[in-house]
């Protein structure tokens, strides 16, 4: 295949996960894989892609519904890329433990910042949602996890924050994980007094905090 070819479905792949065409985007991603394209290469397209949905989100022509729906998009791509993916788009940035805390059961936010770590290079380890300040500090132990992220949407629920920095303190595993928090009532004040290292006012942002923890992981 050309170079100009590559390019044109490259761009069908962009097209497909921006204009929400799951099978159109599967079906670019595997040509390109028989074609002698790398994984790795076909998840760079994808992020690229996802810029331009965050960049439609920002400006206020895209809404939370199209990031999720862009999100499962690249989801069923990534389940045809899995069994071709090495090195760090297979977790090479490191793992990251992502949870919505106990008491709320909202997940939108949570799946995107899901999917875009996975896309980005990170294995996550994803909790669910209403997970106890306990399950979380036993799943960033257990998984020796780099990153933790939070998700809460109600207020009253903002509390589990510092409830979970002070369980790593006490066992042991704060000064080993970066812990980054998120959600509609977060604010970065908030944040500051919760404990935490970083707050992100997006699942887009969020992913790119991390991945330059990731780069200071590997300095």
């Amino acid at each position: 295949m050309s170079m100009k070819d590559r390019e044109r479905l490259f761009g069908e792949l962009r097209d497909a996960i921006v204009g929400f065409d799951v099978e159109a985007a599967k079906e670019a991603a595997q040509r390109a894989l028989e074609v002698g394209v790398a994984a790795e290469r076909v998840i760079d397209v994808m992020s690229e892609a996802m810029g331009v949905v965050g960049d439609r989100y920002e400006a206020g022509d895209y809404f939370v519904t199209e990031l999720v729906i862009a999100g499962e998009v690249m989801k069923e791509v990534i389940e045809v890329l899995e069994p071709h993916l090495r090195g760090e788009a297979g977790g090479g940035l490191g793992t990251a433990v992502i949870a919505t805390v106990e008491g709320d059961i909202h997940d939108i936010g949570k799946n995107v910042l899901v999917t875009l770590l996975t896309t980005a290079g990170f294995r996550v380890v994803d909790l669910g949602v209403d997970v106890p300040a306990d399950r979380i500090v036993e799943a960033v132990r257990e998984s020796r996890a780099d990153i933790l992220g939070l998700s809460a949407l109600l207020t009253t629920n903002l509390e589990q924050f510092p409830l979970v920095v002070e369980r790593l303190r006490r066992e042991g595993l704060r000064d080993g994980v970066r812990v980054i928090v998120g959600g509609a009532t977060v604010t970065e004040e908030f944040a500051r007094e919760a404990g935490v290292d970083a707050y992100a006012k997006t699942a887009l942002e969020g992913v790119e905090i991390c991945r330059g923890w990731a780069k200071e992981f590997k300095a």
